[in-house]
Formats: C-alpha cells, sequence, structure tokens
C-alpha cells in the first residue's frame, strides 16, 4: 500500500516537473520571439529613417510615394508594439499618406465642378460627399502626423525651440508642422467637427523661426507669410507678407526647390487673386525649366509641381470643364496665344 502511494506520488512529481518545463520553454520562446521582433523593428525603422526617407527624397514619382505610404504604414507602426514608437518615421509616412487622400479628393472637387457646369445634381452632390469623406481621411492621417511630431518634439510654439540634432531632426519637425496645419485645412474643407486645434497656425507661425529658412529652401519663412495672409492680424506691425513670400521664393528658386511657390500661390488663391496665382504658376514652370531640382530633394520639388497643377486644373475645370491640357501647365485658357486642347474625335471614344 505505501509502495502504491509512492508510485502514484512519483508520478505526480514527474508531471509536474514535465508541465514547469514546457511552461518554462514556452515563456523562454516568447522572450526570444519577443527580442527577436524588437529586433527586426530596430533595423526596419532604423532602415527607414536612414535610407528609404533619403532614397524617397531622390525620386520624382509622387504617385508611387504616395503608394507606399499607405502600404507600409501599418507594418512599419506595428513595430511600436515591441518597441519605442517610430515617432519620426510615422511623421513621414502618416503625413504621406495624408496626402493621397488630398489627393483624391481633388478628383472628386474636379467632379463636382463638371458636374455642377452640367446641371447635374445627383452627380454634383455625390462628388460632394465624396470629396468631404476624403478630407475627413486625410484630416485624420494628417493629424496623426502632427500628434507624432508633438510626442517627440514637444508641442509648437512655446518659448523655446526643440533640440533638432540632425538635418533628418529638422526635416521631421518642419513636414509634422506642416501636416499639423493640412490638417486644420483639411478639417474645414470637410465641414466636419474632427476636432484639430484651432490655434495651430498660431503656434506653427512661431515656430517655424526654429528652422533656418536658407537651409530649407526658404519654407519656413513662407509658411510664416501664409499664415499671416490666411489670419486676420497675424502679420506684425512692420511685416509685410508679401515682402516676406517674394524672399521665401526666392530662396526656393536658388535652392532647386520650388515648395515656397505653393505657399505664395495659396495665399493669393484665398485672397481672391485669380491673376497673381496665375503668374505664381507661369514662373514655376519658367523656373524649373531654367534650373534642374536639388537632387536631394527631388520629390519635394515634385510635389510643388503637383501641387500647382492641381491648382491649375481647378482653375481650367471651372472655365472650360477640363483639366490642365498635357503640357500646358503655365498656360491657361484666356491666354491670347494658349496652344488649344488636343482635339478629341468622339466617334473613336463611342
Amino acid at each position: 500500500m505505501e509502495s502504491r502511494k509512492s508510485g502514484q506520488l512519483h508520478k505526480l512529481l514527474t508531471r509536474s516537473l514535465v508541465v514547469s518545463v514546457l511552461v518554462g520553454l514556452v515563456s523562454g520562446c516568447g522572450v526570444v520571439r519577443n527580442a527577436m521582433y524588437k529586433t527586426t523593428g530596430d533595423v526596419m525603422v532604423g532602415f527607414a529613417q536612414e535610407h528609404q526617407v533619403a532614397y524617397m527624397m531622390t525620386t520624382d514619382d509622387v504617385r508611387m510615394n504616395c503608394a507606399m505610404a499607405e502600404s507600409l504604414t501599418p507594418l512599419l507602426m506595428s513595430f511600436s508594439r515591441v518597441r519605442a514608437t517610430p515617432d519620426q518615421v510615422a511623421i513621414m509616412v502618416m503625413s504621406s499618406a495624408g496626402m493621397c487622400a488630398e489627393a483624391q479628393a481633388w478628383e472628386e472637387e474636379l467632379r463636382y465642378i463638371r458636374a455642377i457646369r452640367q446641371q447635374n445634381a445627383i452627380e454634383a452632390e455625390d462628388a460632394l460627399i465624396s470629396q468631404k469623406r476624403l478630407n475627413i481621411l486625410a484630416a485624420q492621417r494628417n493629424f496623426k502626423a502632427y500628434e507624432h511630431m508633438v510626442t517627440y518634439f514637444g508641442e509648437p510654439g512655446g518659448q523655446e525651440c526643440p533640440k533638432l540634432g540632425s538635418d533628418f531632426d529638422e526635416l521631421t519637425y518642419m513636414l509634422g508642422m506642416l501636416a499639423g496645419l493640412q490638417a486644420l485645412n483639411n478639417e474645414i474643407t470637410s465641414t466636419a467637427g474632427l476636432g484639430v486645434p484651432k490655434n495651430i497656425a498660431a503656434k506653427v507661425e512661431r515656430s517655424t523661426a526654429c528652422l533656418s529658412d536658407d537651409k530649407w529652401w526658404g519654407m519656413p519663412g513662407a509658411v510664416r507669410a501664409l499664415i499671416w495672409a490666411m489670419l486676420p492680424g497675424a502679420e506684425p506691425q512692420g511685416e509685410s507678407y508679401e515682402n516676406r513670400m517674394k524672399a521665401a521664393v526666392a530662396k526656393g528658386e536658388k535652392a532647386g526647390v520650388r515648395i515656397s511657390h505653393v505657399m505664395q500661390a495659396l495665399a493669393y488663391y484665398n485672397k481672391g487673386d485669380t491673376e497673381a496665382l496665375k503668374n505664381v504658376i507661369r514662373q514655376h514652370v519658367k523656373v524649373k525649366e531654367r534650373k534642374a531640382a536639388d537632387p536631394d530633394y527631388k520629390m519635394v520639388d515634385e510635389l510643388a509641381t503637383t501641387m500647382l497643377t492641381a491648382l491649375s486644373d481647378k482653375m481650367w475645370t471651372e472655365a472650360t470643364g477640363y483639366r490642365t491640357p498635357i503640357g500646358g501647365l503655365g498656360t491657361f485658357w484666356d491666354d491670347k496665344k494658349a496652344a488649344p486642347a488636343e482635339a478629341i474625335d468622339l466617334d473613336d471614344i463611342l
């Protein structure tokens, strides 16, 4: 009897030991696996910061950059489950993804304008709803980019500038602030209350002084001038948004990164000065023909052309029903010597 009890106790202890070993092995595998994931995340995020962003900036395919941002953002951000959140990479990919949604919203706006011209109320209403949805999505993405900037660098607009130890720090700080401005604009365009703080513009206006105007193609000064032009009473005494904008544009043209043309165009667009807006687009085309883009920031320069093309397309569509003709950027429907749009044989289409 005693021997039987001893045998049962031995079996019980043996089973407990096996279970303990198995639990230990599983736990150990989990630790090893998590360590492996963390290492993979560190490598992926480090590669994105040091090489992917640098390579992307040298390309001029805006649509491919857009697709990359939308497809890779979930992968890159998933590593925040096993390592620190890659806030700087998030600024880049989230703001680029916001640009994707906004580009789609531009297309819906053109569809709306065409429907209005054709007096098609149902088509116009559908296009307007789609445009607002896409602006909501753009606002959400851009605001996430701004929040990652705040998490990493701190809230902009304070008395002191954040510590910007590298060009990548300065670039992501600038893009994060621009994403905040764009989120506010997207929210206003969508007519939806999304909770984007209305004081972002004032904060960004103060913090652009933390960046070198000469180093960053006049862009900080152009952003400041744009905010002065858009916000009543924002222009400091003794300053002129037009003079500050012209100085910023000159720096961008000299550097071969003409993104300040976009800020200048938006300032005139918001003031309803169509002729001045046309002249900005004409100047952009002329300068691009004379001077190639900075090879290290070709993407930024091409993005400027894309955004100016969107403004041109809107004006062309409002006036004629169709967008800027191929090779026609910088020309307008009412130019005396404007090249006619390519004739299309409707029989070929039908």
